[in-house]
């Protein structure tokens, strides 16, 4: 079972780290950091990790993980980490994203006729690609599965494992990263910080 978690300049940390902790307990799987070349690849928090295969050298992946960016404008229809979706998307068993990654998906094609969830910053943007956009935390429709804004990530990941590896594994790897979210304020979501706080938001997240 290959797992390509795709990564390119400014890819969100956090997008790419929970499925990634989360599905190295998926039995079998074998995790592959793919870019467009070996050279090294700065997160937006300034990790920079080594790609271990090029959209070259892998062309066969069974899962794909697309992580977001703060600038999905950079994504387009030419882009060749799109034309690589395309090409090995169809023989994948599941495509994700998370955060704006479903961006990438949409610009290569994968989201037509399907239902699709990402940040809620962004979720009018990626609307006028042509895709039903729905406020889910996670959303899998067909072989395709979008996660919302950045840790939503982890729940879409844990979702597939328990499609995939059996309930028990998913519930044991929960367990096992202690993943019992408690956070010190209710306002993860615009339904629950009100419009003041996400007008705010909205400001604060176009600046950085």
């Amino acid at each position: 079972m290959k797992v390509a978690f795709l990564i390119y300049d400014e890819f969100t940390l956090l997008d790419l780290a929970g499925p990634i902790e989360v599905f190295r307990h998926w039995p079998g799987a074998e995790s592959h950091y793919v870019a467009l070349s070996h050279a090294p690849v700065r997160s937006d928090s300034r990790v920079t990790i080594t790609p271990t295969a090029t959209t070259e050298s892998l062309l066969d992946p069974d899962v794909i993980v697309v992580p977001g960016t703060d600038r999905p404008d950079v994504f387009g229809a030419d882009d060749p980490l799109a034309h690589w979706l395309r090409e090995t998307a169809p023989f994948a068993r599941w495509v994700t994203s998370v955060c704006t990654g479903a961006f990438l998906l949409a610009h290569a094609g994968l989201l037509q006729g399907k239902r699709a969830t990402t940040h809620w910053a962004y979720r009018a943007e990626l609307a006028r690609l042509g895709v039903e956009v729905v406020s889910d935390r996670v959303v899998c429709d067909g072989d395709v599965a979008t996660a919302a804004g950045v840790s939503a990530g982890i729940d879409m990941a844990l979702t597939l494992l328990g499609r995939e590896a059996g309930d028990t594994v998913a519930q044991m790897t929960q367990l096992g990263i202690e993943y019992d979210p408690q956070p010190p304020y209710d306002c993860g979501s615009p339904e629950k910080a009100g419009d003041v706080l996400t007008r705010a938001t909205r400001s604060f997240i176009s600046a950085l």
